[in-house]
C-alpha cells in the first residue's frame, strides 16, 4: 500500500475499530506521533496502544477523513472524531488537521507513516471543537 491517501484512510479505519495490532500496522518501527494535547508518542507499538485506549475512553470513537491532499512523502488532512463522552452520555464531535510524513518507496518500511503531527483543541467542557464560525454542514459534500 504506497497510496497516501489509502494509506491513512486504512489507518483511520485501524483507529476506529480498536485493535492495537492494526493500528501499529501503519508506522515504522520508530514512527512518533506529536500533538498539540498531549506529548509525543513513539514507537509503533506505543502507538498503538495509545489509540486503543483513546478508543475505548471515548467509547468506541470513530474518526473519519474529510479530505486528503499528498505529495511525495508527505500529506496533509482534514479530520472528524465522533462519539460519546462517557461521562455525560453527550456525543462529540472533535476536528482537527494532520501532517504526515511516509518512509520512502527505497526504505524497508517502505510507505509507512514515519511523523504525524496533529493540530486540534480538546476542551473537556466543549466536546464540539473545530474551526470557530466555520460551517461545517455545507462544507461537507
Amino acid at each position: 500500500m504506497h497510496d497516501r491517501a489509502e494509506r491513512i484512510r486504512a489507518y483511520f479505519d485501524a483507529c476506529s475499530r480498536g485493535d492495537a495490532g492494526e493500528i501499529a500496522a501503519h508506522f515504522t518501527a520508530d514512527a512518533v506521533i506529536y500533538d498539540t494535547n498531549i506529548s509525543p508518542v513513539g514507537g509503533r507499538v506505543a502507538i498503538g496502544e495509545m489509540w486503543s485506549k483513546v478508543r475505548a475512553r471515548w467509547q468506541g470513537a470513530v474518526w473519519t477523513v474529510d479530505s486528503v491532499v499528498a505529495e511525495g512523502d508527505a500529506a496533509a488532512i482534514e479530520w472528524t472524531m465522533t462519539g460519546t463522552d462517557p461521562a455525560t452520555s453527550r456525543p462529540f464531535v472533535f476536528r482537527g488537521s494532520e501532517h504526515y510524513r511516509f518512509s520512502p518507496a527505497d526504505a524497508v518500511e517502505a510507505g509507512l507513516i514515519e511523523e504525524i503531527r496533529q493540530y486540534w483543541t480538546f476542551d473537556a467542557t466543549r466536546l464540539d471543537t473545530g474551526l470557530v464560525g466555520f460551517d461545517y454542514r455545507s462544507w461537507a459534500r
